[in-house]
């Protein structure tokens, strides 16, 4: 016999529906799951963005090359990233807020909580920094904006570094993300109740038609057993006892009369 199951369209239907309860239920539980890991578990976390312009000034006999130092300033900023995410500029921010609330607990994980984005063909590259406390995460921002221009000037000459905007404190955290945790939640747990249901379907070797006995074991019906209701049959015993009491009651009192 091949050891190989496979399931039509109306078998697995018909599973999905025979396991319905199963599904439910592991929905629920990894909503559950996901909903407390989300409340009590995760830390929020909070985000601030400072905007900085790096724009390198020409002397007077150059003004007419302005447009190609516009596009080298716009390639320039990746340098720029990674100036900010290096020791030289770090180093400073990590002394000025190592002792605030949020903080991130070493270089390394102030390299972590800073990111740096740019527009195509702009100029202009934002700072964000992500804290466990708001004004840390401002803090953060700012003193690695301010490190950066006190400290380009010595490693590149760059003599224009302006601040766009100063990171302001937002007290609405960016993780975690409530909704799209919960989602998840209900996503994953449909897709392990599913799973749950075929493993238990593929792993029920019950006989549960004559038609796999004959056709795919080639065996011969002899007949079948219907399966009878608990509840029927203990009625039917309670009807037959309470049958035979009435006969016996009826022949009893024939003979009293004769």
């Amino acid at each position: 016999m091949d050891s190989e199951q496979t399931f039509s369209v109306g078998q697995i239907f018909d599973t999905l529906r025979k396991h319905i309860s199963l599904i439910i239920i592991s929905t629920l539980l990894v909503t559950l799951l996901s909903a407390l890991f989300t409340f009590f578990v995760m830390t929020p976390k909070y985000s601030s963005t400072t905007e900085i312009l790096v724009n390198r000034k020409l002397p007077a006999e150059m003004q007419g090359a302005q447009f190609q130092q516009v596009q080298a300033d716009v390639q320039m900023i990746s340098t720029y990233k990674d100036i900010i995410m290096s020791p030289a500029v770090l180093k400073d921010v990590d002394k000025t807020v190592k002792s605030e609330p949020g903080y991130p607990g070493s270089e390394e994980g102030l390299k972590s909580a800073i990111s740096i984005s740019s527009q195509q063909n702009s100029q202009v590259f934002s700072i964000s920094a992500k804290s466990t406390d708001p004004e840390t995460a401002a803090n953060i921002a700012n003193t690695t904006a301010k490190v950066f221009k006190q400290n380009i000037g010595k490693i590149m000459s760059v003599n224009n570094v302006s601040v766009v905007s100063k990171a302001s404190v937002n007290e609405k955290p960016v993780s975690p993300r409530v909704k799209i945790n919960i989602i998840a939640g209900i996503v994953l747990g449909l897709f392990v109740g599913i799973g749950f249901a075929f493993l238990r379907e593929l792993g029920d070797r019950t006989v549960t038609s004559e038609q796999f006995l004959t056709e795919d074991l080639g065996l011969t019906s002899l007949g079948t057993v219907n399966e009878i209701d608990d509840k029927k049959v203990k009625k039917q015993i309670r009807n037959s006892h309470a049958g035979d009491m009435t006969k016996d009651g009826n022949e009893l009192r024939m003979k009293r009369r004769v």
